[in-house]
């Protein structure tokens, strides 16, 4: 058998989760953020279909992830918003480089100067992230220079939010006041209007003002929303398109005081039936879950208990009547009326749902499910992707 999990990917709840990205951004272009294997969903067919309901840019972090969507034969736009060190595979592959220093922007006009060509960028300006991109001293000067140099096209302007997923957005508008009169600036400078974009998910959904040209959505795109559970904020109907699922590999019927996986951090209280699952730690599931997560059998949530090992995580199937083994286990998602929530699970893992998704789905191996219409119904249809 193989090891792990599988990730079943709902491809019909992406082209669901974009229609709402953009509802919330009206007029603003969509920068798809599809970085780090698109959450761990998959980057190629997350960006296949992405174009297909009508996405303007794709965005990645570094280049080999653009490469890989090149190789698929994707021809939309990448925007790479980390890389500074591939300058040949910017050409190479025809990407949108994103600047942070002079250094790179003369790189990359050395090099277009060499090929008698013109490559597109976006300049980033550091508003207060403090992580990367054109800080205040000089800022305007700098990015004229950019602009000004021989074979690069200023393309775009962009910057990033600290803390726009916080109730208080206060800093965040401080943020914004600052990437606005920058522009303003740069305006004045060029005479002419260069395309801005600032707004993640949390500022998509919560910060209007935020919107301008483009909103760069990430996790919103897989279905959770970056508020968390904030009662103050208007309930969206996002749908998580992830669904992490194994099967029970063992079924062992113990008597009361049996200890269960290193250390006997659990020991059985009556006749269990323990279910034992291939699916660990090397696996992405966390041993913070260990005695403090739940998986779906059955349509029951049923508890983890002993310490998750490399390999193998056990859970208690006493009261789950007629389980069997090779019975399907969600770890993430939903079995009948019962789920679990990449939320849930970040909270038992003292951790955002970011990790919860790109650490389990790139441990996974990739199922896609997508409706298919026949005679006017719509019927469900998988094709698989194993890694």
């Amino acid at each position: 058998m193989n090891r792990g999990a599988i990730a079943e990917i709902n491809l019909s709840a992406i082209a669901h989760n974009l229609e709402i990205v953009k509802r919330v951004s009206k007029d603003s272009a969509v920068i798809a953020v599809v970085k780090a294997d698109a959450y761990g969903h998959g980057c190629r067919e997350i960006s296949k279909r992405l174009i297909k309901e009508g996405v303007s840019y794709l965005a990645v972090a570094y280049t080999g992830e653009a490469i890989l969507l090149r190789d698929a034969g994707i021809t939309a736009p990448i925007i790479v918003l980390f890389d500074r060190e591939d300058i040949e595979g910017f050409f190479d592959f025809d990407l949108v480089p994103v600047i942070h220093d002079i250094t790179t922007a003369l790189a990359l006009s050395r090099v277009a100067r060499g090929r008698r060509t013109t490559i597109k960028v976006h300049v980033k300006v550091d508003t207060g992230m403090g992580r990367l991109g054109l800080s205040s001293n000089h800022l305007i000067e700098n990015l004229v220079k950019i602009a000004d140099m021989e074979g690069i096209e200023l393309a775009g302007l962009m910057s990033h939010f600290s803390d726009a997923d916080l109730s208080d957005r206060s800093y965040a508008a401080v943020q914004l006041e600052r990437f606005n009169k920058i522009r303003e600036a740069l305006f004045k400078k060029l005479n002419k209007k260069i395309f801005s974009h600032i707004a993640n998910s949390a500022a998509a959904l919560a910060f209007e003002d935020a919107h301008l040209d483009a909103v760069r959505p990430g996790l919103m795109l897989y279905g959770y929303s970056p508020l968390g559970q904030n009662k103050n904020t208007e309930p969206i109907n996002l749908i998580p398109a992830m669904k992490v699922k194994t099967k029970i590999l063992c079924i062992r019927n113990l008597p009361p005081d049996s200890p269960i996986s290193y250390g006997r951090t659990f020991v059985t209280k009556r006749r269990s039936k323990i279910g034992v699952l291939p699916v660990g730690y090397a696996d992405g599931y966390d041993r913070l879950f260990s005695n403090n997560a739940e998986v779906l059998v059955r349509g029951r949530r049923v508890p983890v208990v002993g310490r998750i090992c490399m390999d193998i995580t056990m859970v208690d199937l006493t009261e789950v009547e007629d389980v069997r083994e090779g019975d399907e286990v969600v770890i993430l998602g939903q079995q009948g009326d019962e789920s679990i929530t990449a939320h849930e699970l970040a909270c038992k893992a003292r951790t955002i749902p970011y990790e919860i998704l790109t650490s389990l789905g790139s441990h996974s191996r990739k199922e896609y499910i997508y409706p298919v219409r026949k005679g006017g119904f719509l019927t469900g249809q998988m094709f698989k992707e194993r890694r």
